[in-house]
This record gives structure tokens, C-alpha cells and sequence, in this order.
């Protein structure tokens, strides 16, 4: 039955559809019905800019050029002949555009913004010459591309476009349902965030690319099949352009996004030209949608979708008492071994040897070596700027440049990709928050562990950590809430070791107890242990079995807390007066 609810909306959206489908179908006249199933391969090409650059956050402005390639492909498979048809001509044209999404994608994975954006419109603008110079098959002999069986009418065509369009809305909804989508919206949201879960940022964005240029490939053969035959005046680099502009207004990783884009793109330039209005003016107007969009911060069905559920979610609290209990989780915690006490033979988990960090002249981290011992907690602390996230950042392979090693379990990991160290069990949070408010609280933890989890397991870890539910969206939640969200979906994951960078900032004192509370009980329950970064010590004092003090990149004192707080260099480093670095000692 939930399964049942959770598809709801996609069927009665697939039934409406149906309908508009069906209206059109019998009762639109012949001009329409042409515009209408330009809106329909508009809404395709919309649907490749809701990939890459609504979900992977990718700036893309040749979206054309692989629209150009699937149309090539097509008009090449029916002047040659090729078996199977209009259907497998379509799906050729889709995967010949994808080497051409990989090939541009290799070397943009590095770029970024503006850059992206520069190297992309390159490629647009040569394949504009490429295709000004070669004609496009069947072009010069006027050999119609020939529609699929039962498709060949204006109308008939119009249904097979609509039948096309919603297929790619069924895969992209369960797209966005899956770790692979929560993936994507997190390599927009915060690429070190998402290489932190075990995210590969370059595989995600490759994959992205693929994705819309396959989309993309698809709707130009779509249009190939709608005109019988097309030239390289329609797919220009200016068309990108525009094209992009709209789907940046209207928000075509949204399905109602996607659609009004589709309609924008085809009718807009019909309806202003009606006016009295050059056709070629429609890119201005787009262009300064977009520019609104970018100053408001999010499209048009963004910011529509956002207001609906703020009030939901307004109705909802207004509804609930506001002492209302949070359900235990049902599931008993398995006591993997008492705390604090060692197997025969256990090594560190986590070992550091010798780390040193140097950005220039300045030692930030001066050969620091510290052990995590299994299931136990280790807390990292020291004055602000001694070099705690500096550690954590080149433990986790956020910073390359450092000499030492970090050993996981016994195995050097300084060769591994910081998204690699995470896969091998080296999880970590951040001291600013990286949690997107695009996910609900299910998918987010999803992604934060890195594996499948269960609907039961979600709900009994959010339940545990006394989080919202699992399709309560995170923009809706206070900032202390999602760090407790990115806790909860760290530990979900069972890594070997988690390093949490002041997962307390922000909380109040109720929330920082129940935070304290999970804590201590982590490394039983997920046999994880816990490297702890944090300045509220009472925290860290009920929490840690071991203390580590830094101070100007080196360990001042470690051992147990009781022992190292009432150390008389700790209580100088953090109540003393003037702090002097070690060497003017």
C-alpha cells in the first residue's frame, strides 16, 4: 500500500496527461496540432537540461549539438535503410549522441561555472560549422524521414511524441527516487559533501552528461521525425542558448517545469510573433527570465513547489501537539562488544603517523600521530586554530598535500581519492553544514550512508536521532535538526570510522543531550568508532574515551579526559593568556 501512495501521483499525473492527449488528438486543427508536437520534442530537449543542469547542477549550453547528432543519426538510418525503424533509428540517435556527451564531458569534468559554460558553447558553435558545411542526410534529395507504423500522420505522430515524453517522465521520476538521483542533487548541492558519502563527483557528472545528451539525441530525432527533413539551422548554438535560458526559468527538472519550457520554446516565439514581434527577440526575453531567476535564487516551479510545502508543513505543525512523543525504534541494538574494552590483538582502527600539512611557509599541521581504537570514541580538540579540520581534511583526502600516513584498519589509504577513503570506511561531516534542502529527510540518509537502506531502517534511524519523517523535505527543518539528519545517515552507513567536525554547533541544550546520548552509543550499535571535533567540552567529557588536544598543529596532551583536562598546558591553551607557538617558548 505504500508503494501504492508513493506512485499515486505519477499515475494520475500519466492519467491527465492522457486526457490533454486525447482532446488534442480529436478536436486540435492541423496548425495546432504541428505546434503542439514542437512543444512535444521541446519538452525532450527540456527534459536533457533538467539532468544536467537541474539535477547535476552542470552548466551545459550545447544541448542542440546532441539534439543536432540524434537527428543526423536518423536521417543517416533511413536513407540507408537500417532495420527496425523509425523506433530503433530513435534509440541509435540517442546513443550516438551519448559519445558525444562523454567526449565533452571528459574534458569539462575540472571546469566549472563560467568555464563550463565557455567550453560547452565551444563545442555548440563547431559543430554549427560542422554541420553548416555537411548536410544533414536526406537534405538533398528530400527523402522524408519515415515515421513509425501507425504513426504516420500529423496526429497519430502527435500521440507517439506525448508516448515518448512521458516514458522519459516515468524514468526520471523513478530517477529522482533513487541513491543515483540523491547523488546528483548532492554533487550540486556540495561536490565535497557528495565525495565524502563515497560519491564519485566525476562519475556522477559523466553520467549526468551521458544521461541528457541521450534525452537530448532522442528529441532530435523526434523533430527529424516531425519536419521529414531537418537542416543545421535548427539546431544552433543559439538555440542552446535560449533553450537553456528557459529551462533555468522554468525549472525543467520539475515535470511541470518541463513541460511549460516545451511550451515556451515552441508557442512564445508563434504568440509574440502574432503581435507583431520578431521572432528573434523571444531569446531576449528569456534571457532576462533567467537573470531573474539567478538573482532570485530558484525557477519558477521551484519556488511554487517550495511555497506548497512550507504550507503543508505550516498545517501540519499547527495540527500536532507540542509534546508529541518520538516512537523508539523498534528494531533492539545488538551490543557488539562492552565500551572501551579491546580484543585480543585489536589494532587502531584509524591510524595516524607523523601528518604534517604545510600551505606555504605556515605549519598547520606539524606531525601529528594519534590512534582510534575500535568502537570507541576519540575526541579532537585544541583552540581555534590549532589545526583540527586541517587533520580531518587530509585524513579524509580533502587535502593531497601532506606528508605521514593514514592507515585504515592497518592499510595505507594516502593513494585513495577522498571518495574512495569514504567507500573504504572513512566517513566524515562538515564543520559548515552541506546537507541539500532539495532531498526529504529518507533520501538524504540514503545518500549520507552510502548503501540501500530499508524503508524500516530509515524510519528507525530518524526515529532514533527523533529527526522528522522520511518524506518530510529538508528545506522545511532548522539547520540544528539537519545536522543531526547528517549524523544519522553517517551512522546509517556503519562506516569503520566517522569524523564529526562540531556536529553540536547550533543545537540547544536539549538537543546537544540527545546528540551526546546517540553518540555514546554509536560504536555498539554500527561498530563504528568516532574521531569527535568539537569546543563544547562538557560534549566531549561525557562522550569520548580518549582525549587529543592540538595546539599550532601539534598534540599538546592526549589520554583519558579527566587526565587531559586537568592539564595544566590544555587549561593554559584554552583559559591562558597570550598563546605563543611552540618554538617562542
Amino acid at each position: 500500500m505504500k508503494r501504492l501512495g508513493q506512485t499515486k501521483p505519477l499515475v494520475l499525473a500519466m492519467l491527465a496527461g492522457a486526457v490533454v492527449v486525447l482532446v488534442v488528438y480529436l478536436a486540435a486543427s492541423s496548425y495546432l496540432m504541428f505546434l503542439l508536437t514542437g512543444a512535444a520534442v521541446s519538452v525532450v530537449i527540456m527534459q536533457s537540461f533538467g539532468v544536467i543542469t537541474g539535477r547535476a547542477g552542470v552548466i551545459s549550453l550545447c544541448q542542440m549539438s546532441f539534439a543536432a547528432i540524434g537527428a543526423w543519426t536518423v536521417g543517416w538510418a533511413n536513407v540507408g535503410g537500417v532495420p527496425g525503424g523509425f523506433l530503433v533509428w530513435l534509440l541509435l540517435g540517442g546513443l550516438a549522441a551519448v559519445v558525444a556527451g562523454v567526449a565533452i564531458g571528459i574534458p569539462a569534468l575540472r571546469l566549472r561555472g563560467m568555464s563550463l559554460a565557455v567550453a560547452t558553447f565551444a563545442f555548440a558553435t563547431s559543430l554549427d560549422v560542422v554541420f553548416g558545411a555537411l548536410n544533414f542526410p536526406g537534405q538533398d534529395e528530400f527523402v522524408f524521414v519515415v515515421r513509425p507504423p501507425g504513426f504516420t500522420g500529423d496526429s497519430e505522430y502527435f500521440v507517439f511524441s506525448a508516448v515518448i515524453v512521458a516514458i522519459l517522465f516515468g524514468v526520471l521520476w523513478k530517477l529522482d527516487r533513487s541513491r543515483v538521483g540523491g547523488a546528483l542533487v548532492e554533487i550540486r548541492h556540495s561536490e565535497r559533501a557528495a565525495a565524502a558519502h563515497g560519491i564519485s563527483v566525476i562519475r556522477g557528472k559523466l553520467a549526468a552528461f551521458a544521461l541528457s545528451a541521450f534525452i537530448a539525441g532522442i528529441g532530435g530525432g523526434l523533430m527529424a521525425g516531425q519536419l521529414g527533413v531537418v537542416s543545421a539551422t535548427n539546431f544552433t548554438s543559439a538555440s542552446s542558448v535560449a533553450f537553456f535560458a528557459i529551462a533555468l526559468f522554468a525549472g525543467t527538472h520539475n515535470a511541470e517545469g518541463a513541460i511549460a519550457g516545451g511550451l515556451l520554446g515552441a508557442v512564445f516565439p508563434v504568440l509574440i510573433d502574432k503581435i507583431g514581434i520578431p521572432q528573434d527577440l523571444s531569446t531576449m526575453f528569456f534571457g532576462v527570465a533567467a537573470i531573474l531567476v539567478l538573482r532570485h535564487g530558484m525557477s519558477q516551479t521551484d519556488d511554487l513547489r517550495a511555497r506548497r510545502r512550507a504550507k503543508r508543513a505550516g498545517k501540519a505543525a499547527a495540527g500536532q501537539p507540542d509534546d508529541q512523543e518520538i516512537p523508539a525504534p523498534s528494531r533492539p541494538v545488538t551490543v557488539l562488544k562492552p565500551k572501551g574494552e579491546e580484543q585480543p590483538g585489536d589494532g587502531p582502527v584509524l591510524a595516524v603517523r607523523d601528518l604534517r600539512v604545510r600551505f606555504g611557509n605556515l605549519v598547520a599541521v606539524d606531525g601529528v600521530t594519534l590512534d582510534v581504537p575500535p568502537r570507541s570514541i576519540v575526541g579532537l580538540v585544541g583552540p581555534n586554530g590549532a589545526g583540527k579540520s586541517t587533520l580531518v581534511n587530509a585524513v579524509t583526502g580533502f587535502t593531497g598535500a601532506y606528508t605521514g600516513s593514514v592507515l585504515l584498519g592497518g592499510t595505507e589509504v594516502d593513494a585513495l581519492a577522498a571518495h574512495r577513503r569514504a567507500r573504504a570506511g572513512l566517513r566524515r561531516s562538515f564543520q559548515q553544514l552541506r546537507v541539500p534542502a532539495a532531498l526529504t529527510a529518507g533520501m538524504f540518509l540514503q545518500v549520507a550512508a552510502g548503501r540501500r537502506l530499508s524503508r524500516l531502517e530509515i524510519d528507525e534511524e530518524l526515529a532514533w536521532f527523533a529527526c522528522p519523517g522520511a518524506d518530510v523535505p529538508m528545506e522545511s527543518v532548522d539547520v540544528a535538526t539537519r545536522r543531526l539528519l547528517e549524523v544519522a545517515g553517517l551512522a546509517a552507513g556503519q562506516p569503520r570510522v566517522l569524523l564529526l567536525d562540531e556536529p553540536a554547533a547550533g543545537h540547544s541544550s536539549g538537543e546537544t543531550r540527545l546528540l551526546a546520548s546517540r553518540l555514546a552509543e554509536i560504536p555498539e550499535r554500527s561498530d563504528t568508532s568516532v574521531l569527535l571535533i568539537e569546543h563544547d567540552i562538557e560534549l566531549v567529557r561525557s562522550v569520548c574515551d580518549q582525549i587529543v588536544v592540538l595546539d599550532f598543529g601539534r598534540v599538546l596532551a592526549q589520554g583519558a579526559p579527566e587526565q587531559v583536562l586537568r592539564d595544566p598546558a590544555v587549561i593554559e591553551a584554552y583559559l591562558g593568556g597570550t598563546r605563543t607557538s611552540p618554538e617562542s617558548r
